[in-house]
């Protein structure tokens, strides 16, 4: 079924000041650059019960994120100004109706951490600690689980893929064993993403030409197990040869190195499928 999310640009900039809702929904997502934190001054919303997502995103690093709930917004962001230099804007989630109560959004940060650490897909290193679930009447924790499926959508909208777990379909799968290798991945608009569980070379070969960032990223995205190297959370690449260089070590056509399951390349798929 659809949904119409409508988006207001604050300042007339899509990577700037904007907030955005989904219609008939009470939910509503404010993203404000760090640059523009002066805008919570003409937001009374934002100075009352929150949750919100601290962002910071590097394309050779692992992107950073920090989960939180206040009172106040616009009061609680000082302090983070001042002691956290990672991130770059935050998400902050009100409702459009009835004020939430401070309950209310520590369950909301309770559920957002549960399911940012299994999707793996930012560091948390910031949210030392796992908040216990806040008692709430049964009629309050649904419509919070519900307010939270419009976080997960919103934030997705806006390309913050923080609780997203990727599952995609068996025939879309593509794999490369290039130089011992195992990785397994799925081609789409955002790009070639390679999937948790895959196993990467630990080595790259002397001519390869972003060893120090390859080194960077497999150091964030993987772990040893019994001598191989594992993806512990999925990674999207901008290009399927990008993502075959970074399993192989090596500069490769990605086009051609990612095959299915009948041994169909990337390229025959994808690029021919309109001849």
């Amino acid at each position: 079924m659809g949904k119409t999310v409508t988006t207001y640009l604050i300042d007339g900039d899509p990577k700037g000041t904007r907030y955005a809702f989904i219609s008939n929904k009470i939910c509503q997502m404010f993203v404000v650059p760090r640059s523009n934190l002066s805008y919570l001054n003409e937001q009374e919303k934002l100075q009352k019960p929150a949750f919100y997502i601290l962002t910071g995103e590097d394309e050779s690093t692992k992107p950073q994120a920090y989960i939180g709930e206040t009172e106040n917004f616009k009061e609680r962001v000082k302090d983070h100004d001042n002691k956290k230099s990672f991130w770059q804007k935050a998400l902050i989630f009100v409702s459009k109706d009835a004020d939430m109560t401070k309950t209310d959004v520590q369950y909301l940060e309770y559920k957002a951490i549960a399911e940012a650490k299994k999707a793996k897909t930012f560091v948390l290193n910031e949210n030392k600690q796992t908040p216990k679930a806040p008692n709430l009447p049964e009629f309050q924790k649904d419509t919070m689980d519900e307010f939270f499926e419009d976080i997960k959508f919103l934030a997705s909208f806006i390309g913050c893929n923080i609780f997203e777990v990727t599952r995609p379909k068996e025939e879309h799968l593509f794999y490369t064993k290039g130089r011992g290798c195992d990785a397994k991945g799925y081609y789409d608009a955002s790009g070639f993403t390679i999937l948790r569980g895959s196993v990467i070379v630990g080595s790259s070969v002397p001519s390869f030409t972003w060893k120090e960032k390859r080194d960077k990223l497999i150091k964030e995205y993987t772990s040893a197990r019994t001598g191989a190297l594992v993806m512990e959370s999925d990674k999207t690449f901008s290009s399927p040869s990008t993502a075959a260089d970074f399993c192989i070590g090596s500069s490769n056509n990605g086009w051609l190195v990612w095959k299915d399951k009948d041994g169909n390349t990337l390229d025959s798929v994808y690029r021919k499928q309109l001849e």
